[in-house]
């Protein structure tokens, strides 16, 4: 359970009661949002800082404006300038935020495991916004978040999860995430970017063609394709043509094997690549409803995690 004080690093250590907490906080996250004064002073006099190694766009500006409306003071330190340009280690720039008095550090960083090291220095709470192909908790949080508001439930659903898988942590935490409450999860994806052992370890099907991965889903995620992460000596990346033909999501698609399916994706969107410009206007898109949740969510789990739980006023 998550309690004050404590890292948040992947949601290895959450079950489905935790997460259906975090989810409950974040439906009174969501209620505050939409007050005509949308703020609380729940963690007035705290200090959030917000490290960030890797281009960010929705998770850095949600989390700003989640310790906004929480009262926190929150620090944003992009990579780029900083010393960490200078060839600060990361074990030193938590030093810093240490003796700056910070409560706590959401950190996104290129390196596989950069949270849970910075967490295990003992320093500050640590809150994973993204770690190279490993983890990215609070996407997946607002994942779930976006389903069950448009649901009304998350055990039972048939999610499909369509893209590259090898690389992205959105489909780690996603997948883990939709498993431990109860959906069947299918992985969908070429050949080269989807090791059949990560069914298995996900508690997914792997499916290759895309028609039979998508029948019946009543929810479908789109990965992006990271062409940035191709050059890890994996490789694996069909040609554009390729990929379209072959695992692309158009408004075709969609209907013909899942038609009234929800259809996310974590963003931003390569138009064309992964996703049609239409299927973005089909009613069940819910992107959006994704990025409007981080607010909430990440609300939620700062709230969780720094004052415990405990109900806001």
């Amino acid at each position: 359970m998550l309690a004050g004080g404590g890292s948040v690093c992947d949601l290895d250590a959450l079950d489905a009661p935790d997460i259906g907490a975090v989810l409950d906080t974040s439906e009174s996250m969501a209620e505050v949002l939409c007050r005509p004064i949308p703020r609380v002073p729940a963690l007035r006099g705290r200090t959030v800082m917000l490290l960030f190694y890797e281009a960010s766009t929705r998770t850095r500006h949600s989390f700003e404006l989640a310790c906004k409306a929480l009262g926190a003071d929150s620090l944003t330190l992009s990579a780029a300038t900083s010393s960490v340009a200078k060839g600060e280690s990361l074990r030193d720039t938590m030093r810093t935020a240490a003796a700056m008095g910070a409560d706590l550090v959401v950190l996104r960083h290129p390196a596989s495991g950069a949270a849970h090291y910075a967490a295990a220095l003992g320093l500050v709470p640590v809150l994973n916004a993204g770690d190279g192909t490993h983890a990215h908790p609070t996407q997946a949080l607002l994942d779930l978040f976006a389903v069950r508001r448009r649901t009304g439930r998350l055990e039972g659903l048939r999610v499909c999860i369509v893209g590259d898988i090898l690389h992205s942590r959105v489909a780690r935490s996603s997948a883990a995430a939709f498993v431990k409450m109860g959906a069947a999860l299918t992985l969908c994806g070429p050949p080269t970017l989807l090791p059949r052992a990560a069914g298995p370890a996900l508690g997914a099907a792997v499916e290759y063609d895309l028609g039979a991965a998508l029948r019946g889903a009543d929810v479908v995620m789109v990965l992006r394709l990271q062409h940035e992460r191709h050059d890890d000596g994996a490789g694996g990346l069909p040609s554009l043509g390729e990929y379209r033909r072959g695992w692309g999501i158009d408004a075709g698609r969609l209907l013909r094997h899942c038609p009234g399916a929800l259809l996310l994706h974590p963003g931003p969107v390569n138009r064309g690549a992964e996703l049609s410009d239409e299927v973005l206007d089909l009613p069940g898109a819910v992107v959006q409803d994704q990025v409007a949740a981080g607010v909430a969510v990440r609300m939620a789990l700062l709230y969780r995690i720094l004052e415990g739980g405990r109900g806001a006023e």
